[in-house]
Formats: structure tokens, sequence, C-alpha cells
């Protein structure tokens, strides 16, 4: 379970160049990780393309922003280059870091119960400790609402 001021569970995927991405490379920076469901479906492109839109204001206040899902590093790459993401997107197909994360469970869509990811999001801080955890979010408008708290809690 993800607790605000514990330590963030460490981690390393590959990222959609298939590259290794480590959790632990980040430290001294602040690290935003949101987790969506599948590469190219409406609400993920919103929320990727709105953290794209953003990113010089991330990249300003010392952050990292990182999107995690269940997707394999060749769909992570077609989706970075079809919209020019400019987020770090990692593949878990393994569902590891999700599970670790709080990110993997059932959910209601539509009225009915399924088992997936959980769109969320984990700011974490330059210590490696979760400074925010949002555990179910809405796509459109959250990049704002990351982007707001992460300087509230700088100045």
């Amino acid at each position: 379970m993800i607790e605000t001021g514990k330590k963030a569970p460490a981690f390393t995927l590959r990222n959609q160049d298939d590259e290794k991405w480590a959790l632990t490379d980040a430290i001294g920076r602040w690290v935003v990780v949101y987790f969506y469901p599948k590469a190219d479906t409406p609400g993920c492109t919103t929320e990727a393309c709105d953290f794209t839109d953003s990113i010089k204001d991330f990249t300003g206040m010392n952050a990292t922003v990182v999107g995690i899902s269940p997707d394999s590093v060749a769909a992570l790459k077609k989706f970075q280059d079809k919209y020019k993401l400019k987020v770090t997107l990692l593949s878990d197909p393994d569902k590891k870091v999700l599970e670790k994360y709080g990110a993997w469970g059932t959910k209601k869509l539509y009225g009915k119960e399924t088992v997936g990811v959980i769109r969320s999001t984990v700011l974490i801080d330059p210590e490696g400790r979760v400074a925010h955890h949002w555990p179910n979010v809405k796509a459109k408008g959250h990049a704002a609402k990351v982007r707001e708290a992460l300087a509230a809690m700088q100045e």
C-alpha cells in the first residue's frame, strides 16, 4: 500500500526505447509516476498529451514524469512516436510495479467490476518518499492538478 511520507517502492522497468529506467536513478529530483491502462486509448492519450503539454513546467520544478502501463515496449514506442510524447513511458507486463503501487486490482467500469489498471498517480520527493498519492483519477485535467500540487509543495 502506498502511504504518504513512506519510502516509495523501488523499481526498474524498460522504457519506450527498451532501456532500463530505475527509480533510484531519479534520486534528487521529484518524480511523477502515473499509471494508465493502455497506450493509444482515448483517456490514456488525453493524460499523456496533457503531461507532455506541461513538461516544461515539470522540468522547471526539477520533476521527471513517467507513465507506467502493462503495454509492451513496442506499443509504448509506437504511442510515443504517434503523439510526440515527451514523458518517459515504462512497460510493466508482469504488473509487479502496478501491484506494489496499488494500481492493479478490482475496479468498476460502466457498473461492472473488472480487474485491471487503476488510473492513479504518485508524486515522489527528491529523497524517494511518497509526497502525494492520487488513488483514482480522471484523465482529463489531471496533469494540471499534479502540477499545482508540486508547485505548492515547493513554495
